[in-house]
């Protein structure tokens, strides 16, 4: 094996090696995400450089220069008030979803008008109009990192794979037998996987637009799903109040995790992939053990039902968003609640952590979006102006952009 060169990753903190074996080019990640402004750089290069067989004594001053990159980087977090850039009249119809891809460049909106559709995040333009549903654009999702395609879901049954440059649909993907609410690609965009009402999840070749495998043993509607980071792994979450973690590249069952008393409403993985949250209508998130199955806490202290939980990029936060008007922001290694996001007059649909884990995002049914510092819950910013709820926001990469969905049919850009 030969070290090639090295490549940075910010957000987590990483360094990619690129190296050859036997001819092929290959990657592997050293993740450093307990790095800190404070972190004893020397001592980092010195476990680098005695556990990584790639990485000799003579490139020591090499990952030196990348480490206090990293920490410069870390040190960048903005402290600016987000401005309004741009309303979008986006649909005729109420949104269901935004997202945007790796770059922040451009993002997508799904609505109750059967359309998704692409827009420009520098000018507010549209790009595209992916239309040929005949229902709700519920799920949507690019392709990340590539962001060459863009996966729809609809209340139509079927997933629709479509090129993001030409809008192009590439493949109609057929078989579920009830609305499709939640869909996912896997790292390397071979797979998507889409979840439904019918009780299953399938998995398909993106390439072929085929299907590859159908997962089956829930009991009710599954309303959650996600891939782990390497890929081999996703779970699903479901009505049934069990979620599931399937083998990705066979699509057997590897556990279920069962515990809540209530339906699942949010699953995800944690960035190393040994952890899984889950929240729950029975106003509980639990963190589970990824490769065993186990519970290895409950998090309590809503007051009504869970609706989506979130870890920060590190995997050392989760955000919990409750119908009860509050979110939360609990350590994954204390297991307990640090902060208590209160101001919100309404529900809270959805919570997020910028990549720099030094913002929360909030999206409430009372027509406000808020900002929080994460760890002393703080309401920095208030984001007004919608007319009716919103259940939808996204941060950019760079955490400089965001985007907020509303009932109102709008799509509001926001920037520093």
């Amino acid at each position: 094996m030969r070290l090639k060169r090295f490549l940075l990753r910010y957000y987590p903190p990483g360094i990619i090696l690129e190296y050859e074996h036997h001819g092929q080019l290959k990657t592997k990640s050293i993740d450093l995400l307990d790095l800190s402004p404070d972190t004893d750089v020397a001592a980092v290069v010195g476990d680098i450089v005695a556990s990584e067989p790639l990485v000799t004594p003579s490139r020591a001053p090499q990952v030196r220069h990348l480490v206090e990159r990293l920490m410069g980087k870390l040190q960048q977090a903005s402290d600016h008030p987000f401005h309004l850039f741009k309303v979008l009249r986006a649909h005729i119809l109420p949104l269901t979803n935004v997202a945007f891809n790796k770059s922040g460049e451009s993002f997508i909106t799904g609505s109750y008008d059967r359309t998704c559709k692409v827009w420009d995040t520098a000018s507010g333009e549209e790009r595209l109009t992916l239309d040929g549903h005949r229902n709700v654009v519920y799920a949507i999702a690019f392709n990340v990192p590539y962001g060459d395609k863009i996966a729809t879901g609809s209340f139509d049954k079927t997933c629709k794979l479509w090129s993001a440059q030409s809008g192009q649909c590439c493949h109609t993907l057929r078989g579920h037998s009830a609305e499709i609410v939640c869909l996912a690609f896997n790292p390397a965009s071979t797979l998507v996987a889409t979840g439904s009402m019918d009780a299953t999840a399938r998995l398909w070749d993106v390439q072929a637009g085929t299907e590859a495998a159908t997962l089956t043993g829930h009991t009710a509607e599954i309303i959650s799903l996600g891939f782990n980071t390497t890929g081999d792994q996703l779970i699903t979450g479901s009505f049934d109040h069990t979620v599931s973690v399937w083998d990705a590249s066979t699509g057997r069952r590897s556990h279920a995790l069962i515990g809540h008393r209530g339906e699942i409403s949010s699953t995800q993985f944690n960035w190393d992939s040994s952890l899984i949250a889950t929240g729950s209508m029975d106003k509980t998130c639990k963190l589970w053990d990824s490769r065993s199955g186990r519970c290895v806490a409950t998090l309590a202290g809503h007051e009504d039902e869970v609706l989506d939980v979130s870890f920060d990029l590190t995997g050392q936060l989760v955000a919990t968003a409750s119908t009860d008007g509050t979110a939360r922001v609990y350590s994954t290694a204390e297991r307990t609640c640090i902060a208590k996001l209160e101001g919100h007059d309404g529900e809270i649909s959805k919570v997020c952590f910028n990549a720099q884990a030094t913002r929360v995002l909030t999206a409430s049914s009372d027509k406000t979006a808020r900002l929080w510092e994460p760890r002393s819950g703080r309401c920095l910013q208030v984001l007004d102006g919608h007319t009716e709820e919103i259940f939808s926001c996204a941060f950019n990469y760079e955490g400089d952009s965001i985007i907020t969905g509303s009932k109102d049919n709008t799509c509001r850009v926001w920037r520093v």
